[in-house]
């Protein structure tokens, strides 16, 4: 009985079939290859500790809904219920950015507050990206792609999941891109930031000046950035307001409890549970399309774009300023929290071991979160 259930379920799935264009291939062999992908992203995440909190999850899920008739999707799957119930509603990224919001000391950017121009000019390749994609894509298809460039994926699937509605056939490449492209910063970024600067420039040594930031400060900074962007950018307020209001729960200093539960328990149950709900949208059928292989590549174009874009605009400044800054911490101006600003300060140290960029990189990182969510809302209020 048992062999004949499942003879009848594996010939069910051969016997469907999915077209492209003329051609049509049996609905088995894609989830097969399906697998294939979520082989590859739990030995990213196992082999290789590429944010194995992020594939890890993804990477199971994908294999979970894409076995033939699987309970883990439909009507009363749980992970499409997890879906409705978290993402649909833009709940799960939100609570996320409590998390992030508390793990962030933006001391660094408040001892020197010029270093946010670098987190805003890391948001070109966004933009960049969006022009290009509207050539192939609907406007709000093209802004929720151009998106992937901030290196958020809660922002990316607030973007997405406002603009596009749940039921769009790229939303699930949307965020897949986004949060790999998260993981795979390490291999990314440095080519290309050695590829805009010379040896010289990346031997710049900077002088840290820590200057005291006072208790008040910390706490009114989360309160004053929340009011400004939501009167330049009011579709931010939801996404700002929650990476501020954990930033405050941080910073406030009669909340330690509720700090270390958001920056632990919190950040890692909703990881966790949008790592595997994501999968919802990797579903044979609908994943693997031209559609998209184009949203992965205009998510790595947009990811390239605003490494260079940060880079450049670092090189720019140092044309006017007298005090020269090392170009390479442009790059982490992406919100890629804190990868990013570590893998800059890498790359100073091999460059000269007595050269130590870590404060200033991770001043422009965090900057660029801020930065990012603030562009996700300015792409809402255009395109919403």
């Amino acid at each position: 009985m048992f062999l004949e259930f499942l003879y009848k379920n594996i010939v069910d799935s051969f016997n469907t079939k999915v077209s492209y264009g003329s051609f049509e291939c049996p609905l088995l062999i894609l989830q097969v290859v399906m697998w294939g992908i979520g082989g590859l992203l739990i030995y990213l995440a196992i082999k290789k500790d590429m944010e194995p909190t992020l594939l890890l999850p993804m990477g199971f899920g994908a294999i979970l809904v894409n076995l033939p008739l699987s309970g883990a999707v439909g009507a009363h799957g749980p992970l499409t219920t997890l879906f409705n119930a978290g993402i649909s509603n833009e709940l799960f990224p939100l609570l996320l950015f409590i998390g992030i919001g508390a793990m962030i000391d933006f001391a660094p950017i408040l001892q020197n507050p010029k270093l946010m121009l670098f987190g805003a000019a890391a948001q070109f390749g966004i933009f960049m990206t969006l022009s290009l994609a509207s050539f192939f894509f609907t406007p709000e298809e093209a802004a929720s792609i151009g998106i992937i460039g901030a290196a958020d994926g809660p922002t990316a699937i607030v973007v997405g999941q406002t603009l596009l509605g749940e039921d769009s056939n790229i939303l699930g490449a949307i965020m897949v891109a986004a949060y790999s492209y998260m993981a795979l910063v390490p291999i990314i970024q440095p080519p290309i930031i050695k590829l805009c600067t010379t040896q010289k420039e990346r031997r710049i040594r900077m002088q840290y000046k820590g200057r005291k930031v006072t208790k008040l400060t910390k706490i009114l900074f989360p309160i004053f950035v929340t009011i400004i962007a939501g009167l330049i950018a009011p579709e931010s307020v939801a996404l700002v307001g929650f990476l501020m209001f954990g930033n405050l729960i941080r910073e406030c200093g009669v909340l330690e409890n509720l700090s270390d539960t958001a920056q632990h328990v919190l950040a890692n149950l909703i990881t966790i549970f949008l790592g595997i709900t994501i999968a919802t949208k990797m579903e044979a059928a609908a994943f693997l399309s031209v559609n998209t292989i184009l949203v992965i590549g205009l998510g790595l174009f947009a990811f390239i774009f605003d490494t260079a874009g940060g880079v450049m605009f670092a090189k720019l400044y140092n044309l006017f300023a007298k005090e020269k800054i090392n170009p390479m911490i442009g790059a982490a101006g992406i919100s890629a929290f804190p990868m990013s600003g570590r893998v800059v300060h890498k790359m100073g140290i091999k460059e000269d071991p007595q050269n130590f960029l870590l404060m200033h990189s991770m001043a422009v990182n965090v900057s660029g979160q801020i930065a990012s969510v603030i562009a996700g809302g300015l792409i809402l209020s255009l395109f919403a």
